[in-house]
Parts: C-alpha cells; structure tokens; sequence
C-alpha cells in the first residue's frame, strides 16, 4: 500500500512542477515584456500626438489594435512553426493575392501610396505588411531545407527563392512603396546569408541590389514625391517648406527635448501638430521632445532587447529552418527600427515605415504581434524533442 501510494504521489506532479513545465513558463519573458512596454509607452505617445484635436478616437483605436494584435501573436505562438512549412505556401500566396488586390480599383491611395484596402468603419487593411510575414516563412521553407548531401541551399532553391521573393517586391514596387521594398530586400539579404548560401551569391546580390537602385534613380523610375525626399535628406534646408519640410520639422522638435525632455503633453512641436503624421511616421519626435534623451533612449534600448531576443532564438533553434524564420523576422524589425528613428534624426531618407510596437496602426501592428508569436513558437521548440 505504501509503494502503490507513493508511487500514485509520484505520477501526480505538484503543482508548481506543472507551472515551471507549462507552455507560458516557458516564454522568453524579456521578449514579451519588452514588447509590451513598447506598446504602453506607444499609446501614451500617440494619444499625446491626438489629443489637441479634442478627440481619444485614436488611442481607442490603437488599443483595439494592440488588443487585436496580442490575439494574433498569441495564436502565432501556440502553433507548432514546424508546421509553417506546410502552410508557407498559402501564407505567401493569400500575401501575393492581397497586394495584387490593392493594385485594382478596390485599393486606395494614403499618402501618395496605392497601398490600402478601405474596409469600413474607419478601418483599413495594408496587406504588404501581411506580406513581409509571407516573404520571411517562404524563404526559410525554401533556404531551411537543404538537399541530400548539401550543407546550405543549392543553386536552384537560391534561384527559386529570389525568384519568388521578386514577385511580392515587384508588387509593392508597383504601389508605389519604396520602405517596404528596402525591408524585402533586407530580409532576403539577412536569410540568405544565414542559411548558408556561398559568399559569391550573397554578394552577389548585395552588388545587383546596389545596381538596380542608381538604375531606378537614373532612369527616373521613382514617383516626384519619393525623389523629392531624398534630395530633403540630403540638404533639408533647400526646400524648408515643401520636402524639407517633415525632415526639418522633425529634427527640431527631438532637439527641443534636450535630456530630459519638456514634459509629457507639454510638447510645443507636438501640441501645434508642426510635424506631419506625427502619431504614425514620425512617433519618435514626441519621445524626443516629450521624454527627452532619457526617454527616447529607454525605446531604443526596448527595441535593443526585441532584436536581442530574436537573435538568441534564431542561434538556439532546433533546426534550420526556425533559425531562419527568426533571422528574418530580427532582419525585419531591425531596418524598420533603424530607417524609422534615421529619418526622424535626418541619418536617413523618409519612407514611411512606421516604429514596431510604438507608431499608430493597425495593420503593422497586427504583422508585428505575429513576427513576435513566430519568435516565440521558435524559442518554445527550441528543443527538438519537444
């Protein structure tokens, strides 16, 4: 009786055995948290961004988005990623479909930009967001997957990729939407060279990248907007009041900030809306002017810990093709981040990329939620056992 009883005891696990063994135990807490911070300190921005017209439509909106986004991400995360390479295929195909949509006349134009679907109520889809998740699962189904006897991808899943990634690129090209272009292109770049591809094609394709973009700048491919925002980062001061404009408005409003910032609300730049799209495009200009350096810093550094995260994920994976899904999900998040605050602090030219987990959004922060559910799926089935 004694055995018997203890041996029941001892298949009976106690419960905080079960709480260290359960599946949210497990998550990489400092990925989530990080992320979730982001979020916070997002909403106070954009609600202090809106809230001299009188109105909290936006911060709602933007709660419901993060709310939604949550779902997404914990969704993405309870999915086994291996499965991601049955399913690689739809995921690229539903993305191809969507921008391929926005092209008809169901599309609409915001901003210059052909890149969104009016859906009502106020609400609006952009599928080239949804399709740089496409563009990260297709490429490391094809690039995780090396043929009997090879190390890395062969020549043919090298061709097959770029051949692939060049149709959604081609589509967002046709929008047009330049920033979403440098991020495909970042992303086939970042996985390429992790997958272990030869050096000779991953320079190569640094090399045509390089020629494809003086071609389209000498050949007079871009729309006037978009050249006109190259030559404002160039010299801001040329044209203070046309494309210059956003460039030298932005600068000034992080630099009144100073250290530790005017105080939140209290932003003049902010409250006289002298920075266009402030609450989307350009969100870091109210941390800067608001919070100061200290407070622009801390956002910075929580995007450090999210590409910190995702680095760790993509060396620890169980296979090749976790590693590559979270290299080009880190790839991913780590141009947006450097382009969005670059162009605020005039290092780089205006795209209108938005900051992950901080700028307002729907959409983006819908893709953002599931890049992090797709690290964390990885990171959960880290060990090949499991």
């Amino acid at each position: 009786m004694i055995s018997e009883y203890g041996g029941a005891l001892g298949r009976r696990r106690s419960l905080p055995a079960r709480l260290l063994a359960s599946p949210a135990r497990r998550l990489d807490w400092a990925l989530l948290l990080a992320v979730l911070a982001l979020s916070v300190i997002g909403a106070v921005l954009v609600y202090s961004a809106t809230r001299a017209d009188g109105s909290e439509g936006f911060l709602k909106k933007h709660v419901l988005n993060l709310a939604i986004g949550l779902i997404l991400g914990g969704v993405t995360t309870a999915l086994d990623y291996r499965l991601l390479r049955a399913y690689a295929p739809i995921v690229y195909g539903a993305a191809c479909l969507g921008l391929a949509v926005v092209l008809t006349p169901v599309g609409a134009t915001v901003n210059g930009s052909h890149s969104w679907i009016v859906v009502g109520g106020g609400f609006q889809i952009q599928p080239s967001e949804f399709a740089k998740v496409g563009m990260v699962v297709l490429l490391a189904m094809i690039l995780g997957e090396p043929r009997d006897g090879e190390v890395g991808p062969g020549r043919r899943d090298i061709l097959l990729a770029l051949a692939l990634a060049a149709l959604p690129a081609g589509l967002v090209m046709l929008q047009p939407d330049l920033g979403t272009t440098l991020v495909f292109a970042t992303v086939i770049i970042g996985v390429l060279s992790m997958s272990g591809a030869p050096k000779l094609w991953v320079g190569g394709l640094i090399g045509a990248a390089a020629a494809l973009a003086v071609t389209v700048w000498w050949t007079h491919l871009l729309k006037p907007y978009q050249v006109h925002r190259f030559t404002a980062f160039a010299d801001p001061s040329a044209d203070p009041q046309g494309a210059g404009y956003n460039a030298q408005q932005a600068r000034i409003a992080v630099g009144s900030g100073g250290v530790f910032g005017n105080g939140l609300f209290h932003g003049e730049q902010t409250n006289g809306h002298f920075v266009p799209e402030q609450h989307t495009d350009f969100i870091f200009t109210v941390a800067g002017e608001e919070l100061g350096f200290i407070g622009a810093a801390l956002i910075v550094a929580l995007l450090g810990v999210v590409l910190w995260r995702g680095l760790r994920i993509a060396r620890e994976a169980a296979d090749l093709f976790g590693g590559l899904v979270a290299t080009g999900v880190v790839c991913w998040l780590a141009f947006q981040t450097f382009e969005n605050i670059g162009m605020t602090v005039g290092i780089m030219p205006i795209t209108g990329l938005p900051l992950p987990f901080v700028s307002y959004g729907g959409s983006a922060a819908f893709a953002n939620f599931i890049a992090v559910g797709l690290l964390q799926t990885v990171h959960l089935r880290h060990n090949p056992y499991e």
